[in-house]
């Protein structure tokens, strides 16, 4: 099964909009996946669920976790790199078993010219120290606010067939 991240914890982000396009897409093909938002996580995830504490209400999202054998991470810009609550999300989850030689594909997005090149580059080096099998082909989403339609869905062709492109890359991979 794919999880798809959607790595932001704001409420109705773009980035949910962009998971969701992957999620119909990948249904299009018949692959299981789930979309596990960051807007989820407790809001007293800092105290509850670092350091090798876990919450009841942390348990749900941690089984998703363990038993996804690939994941699609979603990532806007924030700063120059990855939300702060992404990586909290990834520290939050159990070590080794969580990460460890599973398969993931990355997509960046941002308001900007260059959907979170670095974040993506950042989050690359993450998986990479997790021992995550990262697909080469990653997706990158410049000014995505004028990629949605009113919809929220993708709507422009070229974009839509690299994202098909990195779909049947995930589906090989």
């Amino acid at each position: 099964m794919i999880l798809i991240i959607s790595g932001t914890n704001r409420p109705h982000s773009k980035t949910l909009k962009i998971a969701k396009c992957y999620q119909r897409l990948l249904h299009r093909k018949s692959v299981e996946n789930e979309i596990l938002s960051l807007s989820d996580l407790p809001a007293n995830i800092l105290e509850t669920d670092l350091y090798g504490k876990r919450s009841s209400a942390f348990e749900p999202i941690q089984q998703k976790v363990s038993q996804a054998d690939m994941f699609i991470f979603v990532a806007p810009e924030y700063n120059g790199s990855i939300p702060g609550a992404l990586k909290l999300f990834i520290d939050c989850c159990t070590f080794p078993i969580s990460f460890y030689h599973k398969k993931v594909a990355l997509v960046g997005l941002s308001s900007g010219r260059y959907g979170n090149l670095r974040g993506i580059d950042h989050l690359t080096g993450i998986c990479h120290y997790l021992r995550m099998h990262v697909l080469p082909l990653k997706i990158f989403l410049p000014n995505v606010q004028q990629e949605l339609n009113e919809n929220g869905e993708l709507f422009k062709e070229d974009t839509l067939q690299f994202i098909n492109e990195q779909i049947e890359e995930i589906i090989r991979f």
